[in-house]
C-alpha cells in the first residue's frame, strides 16, 4: 500500500434514498483502496426514512462512518454539504452522489494529483451509463461523456471551470477559507468554481475511463425536466451574484458569460420552436429567403455527425457494444431531446422571474447497478 499524501473526508448527500442504492453507494466509498478516510452520510432531520437508513448504515462501520443531520428549516443540497463539512477532519473533501459507484482505485489516483500537481482541487469524471434504458438516456449519457472527456479541460485551459457536484475533491481549509458552499444557490457546484477561479485557485481535472464515477440518467422525462429545471435556474442565480466579473481576464470573463448565458439563450430557443413550427406551416416567403432559413442546418447536421463519432468513443472507453439501433435512436432522438432542454430551461426562467428557488431533487431507482459488469 502506497504512502498516502493526503487524507479524505467523503460527504454522501441523502434525500428520500432507498437503502438498496445508499448501501452500494457506502460499500464503494468503503471499499476505496486508499489507506486514510472516512465517510459522512449527509441527511436532513425531516427525512426521517434516509435518516434511519443512514444510521443502521454508519452503525455497520463505525470506525469509518459517521452521519451529519441538516436541522435547518430550508433543505438543498448545499446546506447539507455544509453542515457535513463541520464534521469534516482529513485534508481533502469529496463529495458523491447517493448513487454514486466509485472505481476502487480513485481516490489513489486522485491522491497523486493533489501531491503531484499541487492541486488545491481536483475535479474527477462522472458516467451515466444505462443508456439503453429509454430514448433519451443514451443521448444523456453522451452528454455526460463529451463534458467530463471533452468540455472540461477546454474550460481549465481558460482559467474558469464550472465545477461537477460530484467526484469533486476540494482542500478542506480551501472551502473554509470561502464558508464552503453558498446554501441559496441551486447550482452550488458550478457556484464554488466560478468563487475558486477568481481566487485563481489550482483546479485539475482528472479523466480515465476506469475511474469514472459511475450514476444514473432520470428515470422519467417528468424527472429529467425537473433536473434541468433545476441545474438550468442555479446557472441562472451565479449569472446573477455577479462573482464571475470579478475573473482577472477578459477572456476569462468572456468565457464566463457566454458559459453562465447558455440557459438563458436556450430558454429563448423554447419560445422561438413554436414560432418556427408555426411559420413553417402558414408562412409564404420567397424561395431565396425559405433556402436562408435552412442555413442553421448545416452546422447542426455536423454537430450530429460528431455525436456519432463520439458515441463510438464512448462505448469503446467504457467496454459497451454500442450497436446501430443505438446509433439511431441518438439521432432520431436529438430534436426531441432538443426540445426537452428547451422547455426546462424556459421553465427555470419563469421560476427565476418568480423568485421560486425550491429544490426539486431527482430521484434514484439504481438503473445504473445493472450496467457495473462492463469494463473497457
Amino acid at each position: 500500500m502506497p504512502v498516502p499524501g493526503v487524507s479524505f473526508s467523503l460527504i454522501m448527500p441523502c434525500r428520500h434514498e432507498s437503502e438498496t442504492v445508499m448501501r452500494s453507494t457506502l460499500d464503494h466509498l468503503c471499499g476505496q483502496n486508499h489507506p486514510d478516510i472516512e465517510v459522512i452520510i449527509s441527511v436532513g432531520h425531516d427525512d426521517p426514512h434516509t435518516v434511519a437508513v443512514a444510521r443502521m448504515l454508519a452503525s455497520e462501520r463505525p470506525e469509518l462512518v459517521r452521519v451529519s443531520v441538516d436541522k435547518g428549516a430550508v433543505k438543498n443540497k448545499p446546506r447539507q454539504l455544509n453542515t457535513a463539512l463541520a464534521m469534516c477532519r482529513k485534508d481533502v473533501v469529496g463529495i458523491f452522489d447517493a448513487e454514486s459507484i466509485a472505481a476502487p482505485d480513485l481516490l489513489l489516483h486522485v491522491d497523486t494529483c493533489f501531491v503531484a500537481r499541487n492541486a488545491d482541487v481536483v475535479q474527477g469524471a462522472v458516467q451515466l451509463v444505462n443508456y439503453r434504458d429509454s430514448w433519451y438516456a443514451l443521448r444523456n449519457c453522451l452528454e455526460y461523456f463529451m463534458w467530463f472527456r471533452s468540455r472540461l479541460h477546454a474550460y481549465a485551459g481558460q482559467g474558469f471551470i464550472p465545477l461537477g457536484g460530484n467526484t469533486v475533491f476540494v482542500r478542506r481549509e480551501v472551502l473554509s477559507s470561502i464558508n464552503g458552499w453558498d446554501g441559496n444557490c441551486l447550482a452550488e457546484d458550478c457556484d464554488l468554481g466560478v468563487r475558486l477561479s477568481v481566487l485563481n485557485r489550482r483546479i485539475v481535472i482528472a479523466y480515465a475511463p476506469h475511474l469514472v464515477t459511475k450514476e444514473e440518467t432520470p428515470d422519467s422525462i417528468r424527472a429529467l425536466v425537473k433536473q434541468r429545471t433545476r441545474w438550468s435556474l442555479g446557472f441562472m442565480q451565479v449569472i446573477a451574484k455577479r462573482d464571475w466579473r470579478a475573473l482577472p481576464t477578459l477572456r476569462q470573463r468572456c468565457v464566463a458569460w457566454w458559459t453562465l448565458m447558455q440557459q438563458h439563450f436556450m430558454a429563448f430557443a423554447g419560445l422561438c420552436i413554436p414560432l418556427s413550427i408555426l411559420t413553417a406551416i402558414f408562412g409564404k416567403f420567397p424561395i431565396p429567403i425559405t433556402l436562408l432559413t435552412f442555413v442553421p442546418l448545416v452546422p447542426a447536421v455536423a454537430a450530429v455527425a460528431f455525436d456519432v463519432c463520439m458515441l463510438r468513443e464512448f462505448g469503446r472507453d467504457h467496454g459497451y457494444r454500442i450497436r446501430f439501433y443505438d446509433h439511431l435512436r441518438l439521432v432520431l432522438g436529438t430534436p426531441f431531446y432538443q426540445v426537452l432542454l428547451a422547455y426546462s430551461a424556459l421553465r427555470a426562467l419563469v421560476k427565476f422571474r418568480q423568485s421560486d428557488f425550491a429544490w426539486e431533487k431527482t430521484m434514484h431507482a439504481g438503473s445504473h447497478l445493472g450496467y457495473l459488469a462492463a469494463r473497457p
